[in-house]
């Protein structure tokens, strides 16, 4: 098997090791204002195809399936973001004999619709959040449906993700606007306009389970991910376990994670998505059909590599073990350290890295693809890189990371190892006691 990884940045150059350890030959696609990448530096081969915006480079299907063409790669990784979750690149992969690491097609298909994902999740008798019987048509219909569940509702695109194509209605006056803004936000991010309702559940907590299916029926999970800090909800810092979570609580919601892949016939690694409300109750969410970016903090509880599980899975293998063989240890949190100005509204802060210096020692990793004179660019994310950090239990695990943080040294740009300093004093999250409104009602107040 030889390797493109259609994608950038950390993950490209995580998947690159994960192949190297597996004796594969690895291929790097990169944009014009990637050409400085260490993804790019670190792989076999590697091609330029396209200029610096998504659409022209890694979104663009056609130079992706050429670049296969001319190195002679037969499997493409899709990393995370960009085209990862994309059935319809999954299935272009199917039909031209190129071997896709992530699930099959229908299985993309299937549990991308958030709406049709809430239907499978209904139908193996898995919590959900009350809401609309699929997508809304109409603002008349969902008004209605609004109504009857109760303000505040949520209008959610149902083949949403990361945060986008969400409104929160708080009464029939609110409702029309927000109804309307969710659709063309959702119509523009992921060319589906589609949306569907859910009832708002109170200071919840955003609790992920992490599964690996293979393509004989044997599947496992490997416990919870806390990812409830969040700003304008997108995921600032993750910990494995949750500190709310019961190991009761925690075999129950594993299962029913499972319960819900194996009804979808997925097989890869994956995540499924709950909210846990006040009373410890928990609902279905969503299915990320890839790699999550926090997948790092249950490699570190589990030991067990995620990246080669997925391209292991893709190769027709089992798995090796059953839930009975796995087995945690100590606590781990992941720090997204993002060139964002936090005192500006966690703003963009792009440009180049004029010091960079990492932390080290016993129990802290990075998974990063920056580097000293590194330039950070406007058109992708923000991320720099992320800290992970582990403790033989969670007091431990604050304290390296704290000693992590102030040896992170970074100048040029704004990044959020500061705030993150400051939230590891503050008294709720030392204790655990936060949902995913914290940070914006609590601990940062939005400037408007």
């Amino acid at each position: 098997m030889k390797v493109l990884i259609a994608g950038r940045g950390e993950i490209a150059l995580r998947i690159i090791r994960a192949c190297k350890d597996l004796g594969l030959e690895t291929v790097a696609v990169y944009s014009e204002a990637d050409a400085k990448s260490l993804h790019v530096a670190l792989a076999d081969e590697a091609l330029c195809i396209g200029k610096a915006h998504p659409q022209d480079s890694y979104l663009k299907i056609p130079a992706i399936l050429s670049a296969c063409e001319i190195t002679g790669a037969d499997a493409i990784h899709p990393g995370y973001g960009f085209l990862s979750e994309s059935s319809s690149f999954a299935s272009i992969c199917e039909s031209c004999g190129i071997t896709f690491i992530g699930p099959n097609h229908k299985s993309i298909s299937l549990l991308g619709d958030k709406a049709n994902a809430k239907e499978i999740a209904k139908k193996v008798k898995c919590p959900i959040i009350l809401g609309s019987e699929g997508v809304v048509p109409d603002i008349d219909s969902g008004l209605k449906i609004a109504k009857k569940l109760g303000f505040p509702v949520y209008i959610k695109a149902a083949g949403g993700g990361g945060g986008k194509g969400i409104r929160i209605a708080f009464s029939d006056n609110d409702f029309t606007k927000k109804f309307v803004s969710a659709q063309a936000e959702a119509g523009v991010v992921f060319n589906n306009s589609d949306v569907y309702l859910e009832k708002v559940i109170k200071n919840p907590r955003h609790i992920e389970v992490q599964i690996v299916g293979d393509k004989f029926g044997n599947y496992v999970h490997l416990g919870e991910r806390d990812c409830s800090i969040q700003r304008r909800r997108q995921k600032l810092i993750e910990e494995a376990f949750s500190p709310k979570i019961t190991p009761v609580i925690r075999k129950k919601i594993g299962q029913a994670a499972i319960n819900v892949v194996k009804a979808a016939g997925y097989s890869s690694v994956g995540t499924v998505e709950f909210l846990l409300d006040e009373n410890f109750n928990f609902y279905f969410m969503e299915v990320n059909t890839r790699i999550q970016v926090e997948h790092p903090i249950t490699e570190e509880i589990s030991g067990i590599d995620l990246v080669k599980e997925q391209i292991k899975i893709a190769q027709n293998k089992k798995l090796s073990y059953k839930q009975k063989d796995i087995f945690f240890k100590g606590h781990c949190f992941e720090f997204r350290i993002n060139a964002e100005d936090p005192e500006n509204n966690f703003s963009p802060s792009p440009g180049k890295l004029e010091q960079y210096f990492v932390p080290g020692g016993p129990n802290i990793r990075i998974d990063g693809a920056c580097y000293q004179g590194y330039e950070i660019s406007p058109f992708y994310d923000s991320l720099i890189a992320k800290l992970i950090v582990k403790g033989k239990d969670r007091k431990e695990a604050i304290d390296t990371s704290k000693r992590a943080l102030r040896e992170f040294h970074i100048e040029g740009i704004k990044s959020t190892i500061q705030f993150y300093l400051q939230l590891l004093e503050d008294k709720k999250f030392v204790a655990g006691d936060y949902s995913v409104n914290y940070i914006d009602e609590h601990f940062f107040k939005e400037k408007n």
